[in-house]
């Protein structure tokens, strides 16, 4: 197992042999001062805008604090400062430093430090013109006759273009092969999206999607966390936090002007999943944005991330599927993909129960930490009888995948059976 070091890396939270009994949770060095630090901000996600006629709608960004800083779950000060959560103190007694310990509380400094995002591109409403105006012409047939009105021609209307997803068309499969990175900016322990400039890591990312694209097209998926497990109960005892419209906004902007897609990860806490789905609302109406979901994150009463496994069913995916298909019904957008992240057997009870939902792809992610010999065997397991419909996910680890082994390359994970549609890179 791995233990939390000094620069603030975390620690193994299981290993990929299908059990993934996780340990208890320990405390992570922040990697500027050395001491445990506590998780997120408290902050919404944005309120509904209004927009012009014939245009798509983006939620306002949220006022900042001076220092640009996320309020952590405390109320904004008469300054119009947020201050920000003393760091968490650490876990309870005796307790080892696992990834999930690590993952509850690693990055506080991640989250206050996310910044700034560019602003749409302002498209103007269709104006369709008559196709000619009245005509003057000589009548009654002699000099001085009275001038006779042609009728107007027919008004020509513009006919307005299906929303099609980023790279065109509105299916994903089977034209597409998703590849992406996931994280937050400012908190690289969770994902390498969150490491250096996201425009880089776009870079990288269509360069390793070409790796895939074996008879498909790729298409890069930026996998952002919006709503992240605590391992405190905040002022509304959900044990979550929500990331700033502000940043959505800024990955949105990416991945628009990349032709990419958004997806919007969420772990609930002890807040219901598809509660956080619809907070989300008025950003998933847009065409290329959809949903990640890591149920191992999300808590039943009494338990605490990081401490253990949370976990879902196969009808709680149907509600937010259906969920989903009522938007892409509503607002005749391509097909909106639905990923959740399963990192054992028991995380996902009830699979059978799955059933299709129009307008959606969902797709299940085998998550895990090991060798690519564990990854395989792991593999097998989790997409054996397979319910109709359902498509695969293999997500990659690049630190922890390499503790004492190496990453699979993409021939090899492009070997599996059924083969991935979706890959990820935390």
């Amino acid at each position: 197992m791995r233990t939390a070091d000094a620069a603030g890396q975390y620690a193994h939270r299981d290993t990929y042999d299908g059990t993934h009994r996780p340990a208890d949770g320990g405390d992570v060095a922040d990697g500027t001062t050395g001491r445990p630090s506590g998780r997120y901000g408290q902050d919404d996600h944005g309120e509904r805008s209004q927009s012009p006629p014939g245009r798509e709608r983006e939620p306002e960004p949220e006022p900042e604090s001076q220092a640009g800083q996320v309020p952590v779950s405390v109320p904004v000060s008469a300054a119009g400062e947020a201050p920000v959560e003393a760091p968490v103190s650490g876990e309870p007694p005796g307790a080892s430093a696992t990834r999930r310990g690590l993952l509850a509380a690693s990055a506080a400094l991640g989250l206050g430090a996310l910044t700034g995002c560019g602003t749409s591109a302002r498209a103007r409403p269709d104006d369709a013109k008559p196709g000619g105006a009245p005509g003057s012409g000589k009548g009654g047939g002699g000099k001085g006759g009275g001038k006779e009105s042609r009728s107007p021609s027919p008004r020509r209307t513009r006919v307005k273009k299906r929303p099609q997803l980023p790279r065109g068309g509105r299916e994903l499969f089977p034209k597409y092969r998703l590849v992406g990175y996931c994280g937050l900016p400012g908190a690289p322990a969770l994902g390498r999206l969150g490491s250096g400039d996201p425009g880089k890591r776009v870079d990288e990312m269509e360069k390793t999607a070409r790796k895939y694209a074996e008879g498909r097209e790729p298409l890069p998926v930026l996998e952002l966390l919006a709503t992240v497990a605590n391992p405190t109960p905040g002022p509304d005892g959900t044990y979550r936090t929500r990331t700033p419209g502000k940043t959505i906004r800024r990955f949105h902007e990416l991945a628009k002007e990349r032709d990419a897609l958004l997806l919007l990860n969420i772990q609930p806490g002890r807040a219901a999943a598809l509660d956080e789905v619809k907070a989300l609302s008025d950003w998933l109406e847009h065409p290329h944005i959809g949903v990640a979901l890591d149920p191992e994150w999300d808590m039943g009463p009494g338990e605490v991330p990081g401490q253990t496994f949370g976990r879902t069913s196969g009808d709680e995916l149907n509600g937010v599927a259906e969920y989903l298909s009522k938007l892409v019904g509503e607002h005749d957008l391509p097909h909106k993909p639905l990923v959740f992240h399963q990192v054992a057997a028991s995380v996902v009870s009830d699979e059978k129960a799955l059933r299709p939902a129009d307008g959606v792809s969902l797709i299940k992610s085998a998550d895990g930490i090991g060798s690519p010999g564990l990854k395989r065997g792991t593999w097998g397991r989790l997409v054996d009888d397979l319910p109709d419909g359902l498509h695969t996910g293999f997500k990659l680890f690049y630190e922890e995948d390499t503790e004492g082994t190496r990453l699979m390359k993409p021939s090899e994970v492009l070997k599996l059976r059924p083969e991935p549609e979706y890959v990820m890179y935390e």
